[in-house]
This record gives structure tokens, sequence and C-alpha cells, in this order.
């Protein structure tokens, strides 16, 4: 026994006592949790806590800027509904939501099926696509508010001096007050359907050959191969674009503001939240319009987040 210490000492001393199964834990886990817990703290304090802020004045009945407010639990967001500028403003979002979305999707999606197949060029081509999402919306609204001006013959200016030239008839673009939403969503279009084509392209790229050899044996055309093999393939990759146009045009606001300004004709609830907060001086109806606005984006959000956590731990 004697002989065995005296080699351990000189080796280095007594063995320790063994380390406890926390502790060993903790070595894994603690200096992870200590890089992120700063970001932790920030988004629990100027996100979820701005969020809780929020919906709590939402419940408020401080209509101006001197009072302090009573609860009132949910009539504030009864009572919006009895507003007409609140019913258009949620019929200009869906009309803008729909056809942003569906566009850039449609865009995106021959876009990216044009890519696939190797042109000449490609990473020109590919650039020149993903430029615009590297613009705001501010930057793109001022920008199509010249090219969507509804000015006509001799006053025509943009896309109407464009299609006088050519014969076509000129609209009124923004200002139309049945198509007005719909015209709005093209710049949107515009500047996000290069990053729907990104992730269709990647899609694309990540079906294997294999895949598709394997289709075409078994007599499948291009067209089949496309759409029994490679389009259900696609399904991941276009619920994440989905999602994230669906989110981006539910909380449009710079765009709108940046084209045609705090209109009726194109009024949207980020706009209308704007107004009854910075001009019309009404705290308590502007939370509730940002509360009924980060509801929308959740419906969209929260699905998606379980249905990838799922997936995850699936696989």
């Amino acid at each position: 026994m004697t002989t065995r210490r005296a080699r351990q000492a000189a080796l280095g001393g007594l063995p320790r006592p063994r380390e406890g199964l926390l502790v060993r834990r903790a070595r894994t886990w603690l200096p992870g949790l200590l890089l992120v817990t700063p970001s932790i703290i920030l988004i629990g304090v100027f996100v979820y806590g701005m969020l809780g802020w929020n919906f709590r004045l939402a419940m408020t009945d401080k209509h101006d800027e001197v009072s302090e407010g009573e609860f009132v639990g949910l009539q504030n967001f009864i009572d919006i509904w009895d507003q007409a500028r609140w019913h258009l403003s949620v019929r200009h979002a869906i009309v803008f939501t729909v056809v942003f979305v569906l566009g850039a999707l449609v865009l995106g999606w021959l876009l990216a099926f044009l890519m696939e197949k190797g042109i000449r060029g490609e990473g020109t081509f590919r650039a020149i696509y993903l430029f615009p999402m590297a613009i705001s919306f501010v930057a793109t609204g001022i920008v199509w508010r010249w090219l969507m001006n509804s000015g006509t013959d001799e006053r025509a200016v943009g896309l109407n001096r464009l299609f006088d030239a050519i014969g076509l008839p000129q609209w009124q673009w923004f200002r139309d007050p049945d198509w007005g939403m719909a015209a709005m969503a093209l710049p949107a279009i515009w500047q996000m359907s290069g990053y729907v084509m990104a992730l269709f392209l990647a899609g694309f790229r990540g079906v294997p050959e294999e895949l598709r050899e394997a289709a075409r044996v078994d007599g499948c055309n291009e067209w089949g191969v496309y759409r029994h093999v490679v389009l259900p393939l696609l399904r991941p990759v276009t619920l994440s674009a989905l999602i994230i146009l669906g989110h981006i045009s539910l909380k449009v606001f710079d765009l709108i503001v940046a084209v045609s300004g705090k209109q009726i004709i194109t009024d949207v609830p980020a706009v209308f939240m704007w107004v009854a907060v910075f001009d019309s001086h009404d705290p308590a109806k502007g939370a509730t319009i940002a509360s009924y606005i980060v509801l929308s984006v959740a419906i969209f959000v929260i699905p998606y987040l379980i249905w990838s956590v799922r997936k995850e731990r699936r696989q």
C-alpha cells in the first residue's frame, strides 16, 4: 500500500474524489448558457416585456396621453370592430397579403425553375434577382411611387408613360379604389421574389438525381418527374416561404407609407396604428391594433415553430 501511494504521489498526487453527475453535466451546458444569457435577458425585456406592456395598455381606457387609464378588459378589442376604418384596413391587409404571397411564390418558383436548369451566367442572374432584397422597403417604395404614378397623358411618368408609348391603357395603380392594394403588392413582389427564388433553388438542388432517374426509368416524362418527385419534396420549402412572406405582409408599414403616405385608400392595420398613436394621440387604440397585428403574425409563426420542433424530434 505504501509503495502504491508513493507511486501516485510521484505521478501527481493522490486520486481526487469522483466528481458528481451534476458537475459533469454542468460543464457541458453551463458555458453555452453563459454565452446566450445576455441575449435571453435582452429579448425577454425588449421583446416579450414590451409585448406584455402593450397588451396591458390595450386593456385600459387610456385614450389620451395624460390620464392614467383604468382596466377595461377586452372592451377595446371589441369596440374597434365598430369602426369603419378598421374594417377597411383589415380588408386591405388581406388583399395585400394574398396578392403578395401568391405573386412572390409563383415568380420565385418560376425563376428557381429556370435557374435549376443550369443556364449560362447563373451566378450573374442570381445576383441580379437577389439584389432587390438588399434594398430597404423605404427605398423600394420611393422608386415605385414614381413608377406607379397615376398621372395620365402628358402628365404620365413611369409605367404609365411606357404603357402610353406602346399603346396600352394607363392605370391608376395604388389610387384605384378597387385594385389599389393589389398594385401596392407589386413592389413587395419585386423585392422578395429573389429571396423566394433562392429558397426554391436550394430545394431543387437538394433533390437527389437518383430519384429523378428512377422516375424516368419508371416512364415519367419531365413534367411527371416534377409533379410526382420534385414538387412533393419542396413542400417544406414552400411552407417556410409562405410563413416568411405571410408575416412580412401582415405587418407591412414602411412600404405603404413610402409609396402612398397615410391615405385611407391604402390603409392597413400598421398605418392605422401609427395614426391612432401619433396623430390621434390614443395609446389604448394603438396598442389594441398592435395586439391584433401580433396575434395575426402568431397565427402564421407558432404553428410553423411547432411543426419544425416535431420534425426535428422525429429525425
